[in-house]
């Protein structure tokens, strides 16, 4: 029913009273228990076009519409507000936001002194109020004027603090939300107690703050933003900042930390940042909030009944979709594992037309209860991997049919074990020896050219090849009798994987693609133990102390390690990776071909001591580098390479259209350089 309302054209009178009715109906269940089944976009969509139709019609307003209210307005509350407790209008353009900008202007007689761009959570907004520093009531927003008493549920909402670092009476007002991880771990204790998952973050967190009596907790996080009882002089970044020093939870800690902006065009770009970083971040945002930082701009500017003057929305798309669950797919990955993918009627989703979605394994499937034909919750940010999140039960017509799990595998038909959550062919690597081989002759592995997928598929299936070590046994006979094979062909490819024979150790190691591995961690474990022989040897204890793998990682790459110890006796048997040096070594083995290193970081060079982030794009001597290639030239030169800037970076490397990274390097005053610049500090490394 949505699909009528997606444009801003006038509805007739049947049409605008069946938007009333379904945003009204929406916005109660989303209000209630979070269960609303309308994503953000549909229900932006239902009140534009209410809007549209009530500005032709300002006689014909039905008392239920949800225009000119504040969201919430649907749940009922008994608590009064001290102050009113407004939303924000919203725009969703860079033109909309403009003209926004323009019109404050105009009411405040001049520009704004400056604007303060910060995330805006998708989450319910509640007010808590404190008493000589000690919480005493929790409530949400309700209809503005009043809200719903939910203290009882404040012990389980994790940056609101029970009491404040001062003695003070002051409410403190923000967001309550679930980031990712709080939503999965909630996922999985309300299945364990036989409830439904959640269709998604922002509708669990509504129905989690209201529900009382429940036989288990599930945390959430508090976001603050704003402050009543504070000094009314203080402008917005500094009341935020005042907010962290009370002991309450902001933005400030994340990567979309709200930023002061001293024109409209440099907020713009900050929101295009925020955005940006949308994928990365640890919990949802639906938009981006543009306020007038100076308390005098706000005081002059005022607020409407419904919302501040001074402040706007600027809404993204929506990351949540609603659509049907065709069929799942049971696909084998190069290390044997057995993945199931949802095949999804079309939907658009942030721009992009999503098919596909994974559903992580058949444990998961099981959690969430899904049956094909399901209507089901879709999520997609950015570049992230579309997920299905959870079935509407509800819609159910009856019609919908259990999902059936696979007996054998697959793709060879071999057994299946399914004694950890992500089932796997009992053969492992040997049941997809070409996507491992594929993987191991990569660019950023052995990087062997001439060995595409074709010709590694025609090794396997010719019997020459079962694993990465039969490479290295190739003779020119036998690569001769294959078809298209000819001298010169068979002369470079031989050529190409006898130079991949003295790749460095950690390019080794990574070519064997086990799992909690990458390239970074590679070249770590390859630092951290010396040689192959050393790696094979490893128990969990040895591989802890690894930087960055814990006792947990450890315990799944020493399975990994054992698993592979046959193809790791055959490797060093053919002195391939078997490349000794000095662990945590003093200088990094360097292979002139290819500018590789083996072990990272080296005690002295010209980046020691320095933790090193690189963002945009590189230019001059440092062009041709990819962004591995870039974190081994660090490590060579005794740095350790960092992909996202901290109190502990100590440089950035700045490249064309670097974007936050370096405004947050600038914010903490991290030395930054151009590429050019780094270039010449590590020229002696380039050659």
């Amino acid at each position: 029913m949505v699909h009528m309302f997606e444009t801003a054209t006038l509805l007739s009178p049947a049409d605008y009273r069946a938007a009333v009715a379904a945003a009204v109906q929406a916005a109660t269940a989303y209000y209630a228990d979070g269960s609303t089944t309308l994503g953000d976009d549909e229900y932006d969509a239902l009140v534009r076009a209410i809007e549209v139709y009530e500005g032709a019609h300002p006689d014909e307003v039905l008392p239920d519409s949800p225009s000119g209210k504040v969201a919430g307005g649907a749940a009922d509350g008994d608590v009064p507000h001290s102050v009113p407790m407004l939303s924000l209008d919203n725009v969703f353009s860079a033109e909309e936001l403009a003209e926004w900008a323009a019109g404050l202007e105009r009411r405040l007689g001049r520009p704004a002194q400056g604007y303060c761009v910060e995330p805006k959570l998708d989450g319910l907004a509640v007010a808590a109020r404190y008493a000589a520093g000690r919480l005493q009531q929790l409530i949400t927003r309700g209809d503005g004027l009043a809200g719903e008493d939910i203290t009882h549920a404040a012990d389980a909402v994790l940056g609101l603090p029970a009491l404040l670092t001062e003695p003070l009476d002051v409410e403190l007002r923000g967001e309550v939300l679930f980031t990712h991880d709080q939503f999965d771990r909630a996922n999985e204790t309300r299945t364990a107690h036989g409830a439904l998952p959640f269709a998604n973050p922002r509708n669990g967190a509504a129905g989690t703050l209201r529900a009382k009596d429940r036989p288990y907790r599930v945390e959430l996080t508090f976001f603050g933003y704003d402050a009543i009882g504070l000094p009314a002089e203080l402008d917005h970044t500094v009341l935020l900042a005042r907010l962290a020093e009370l002991g309450a939870n902001t933005a400030a800690t994340t990567e979309a930390h709200p930023q002061r902006c001293a024109t409209v065009e440099a907020a713009q770009q900050r929101v295009e940042e925020i955005a940006a970083l949308r994928p990365a971040l640890p919990f949802g945002i639906d938009g981006v909030v543009i306020k007038a930082d100076a308390a005098a701009d706000q005081q002059q500017a005022g607020s409407g009944s419904r919302a501040p003057r001074w402040a706007v929305a600027r809404k993204l798309p929506a990351v949540h979709k609603v659509t049907r669950l065709l069929e799942v797919e049971w696909n084998v990955g190069r290390t044997g594992i057995i993945a199931p993918r949802a095949v999804l009627e079309p939907v658009v989703i942030d721009g992009v037309t999503v098919t596909y979605a994974t559903l992580h394994n058949p444990a998961d499937i099981t959690r969430r209860g899904l049956m094909l034909g399901d209507q089901v919750f879709v999520y997609r940010a950015g570049d992230v991997i579309p997920r299905v999140e959870a079935p509407l039960v509800d819609e159910r017509t009856g019609v919908e049919q259990p999902i059936v799990f696979p007996e054998v595998c697959p793709r060879c038909g071999d057994a299946i074990d399914t004694g950890e959550q992500r089932w796997r062919c009992v053969r492992g690597r040997n049941c997809q020896a070409v996507a491992s081989i594929r993987y191991a002759v990569g660019r950023d592995q052995l990087d062997i050219e001439g060995l595409g997928g074709t010709r590694a598929v025609q090794l396997v299936e010719a019997g020459l090849v079962t694993d990465l070590a039969d490479l290295f046994t190739l003779t020119r006979e036998q690569l001769l009798a294959l078809e298209r094979m000819g001298e010169t062909s068979t002369d470079n490819l031989l050529a190409a994987i006898e130079t991949a024979r003295s790749r460095p150790l950690n390019r080794v190691f990574c070519a064997l693609g086990v799992r909690g591995t990458g390239r970074t961690m590679s070249r770590r474990i390859a630092a951290h133990f010396g040689s192959m022989a050393a790696i094979r040897a490893a128990d969990a204890d040895a591989l802890a102390l690894v930087d960055g793998i814990g006792a947990e990682k450890a315990r799944v790459i020493v399975a990994e390690l054992a698993e592979l110890g046959p193809l790791l006796d055959k490797l060093i048997a053919q002195d391939v990776g078997t490349a000794e040096t000095t662990p945590a070594a003093a200088t990094a083995a360097v292979d002139t071909a290819a500018g590789d290193t083996v072990a990272e970081p080296a005690d002295s060079g010209p980046l020691t001591g320095e933790a090193v982030v690189v963002t945009g794009s590189m230019t001059g001597a440092l062009a041709a580098l990819s962004r591995n290639e870039m974190n081994e030239l660090i490590e060579r030169a005794g740095g350790k390479a960092s992909g996202s800037v901290s109190k502990k970076t100590t440089l950035l490397v700045a490249g064309e259209k670097a974007g936050s990274k370096r405004t947050k390097a600038e914010e903490l005053g991290i030395r930054i350089l151009t590429p050019e610049d780094f270039a010449d500090l590590v020229a002696e490394l380039l050659g």
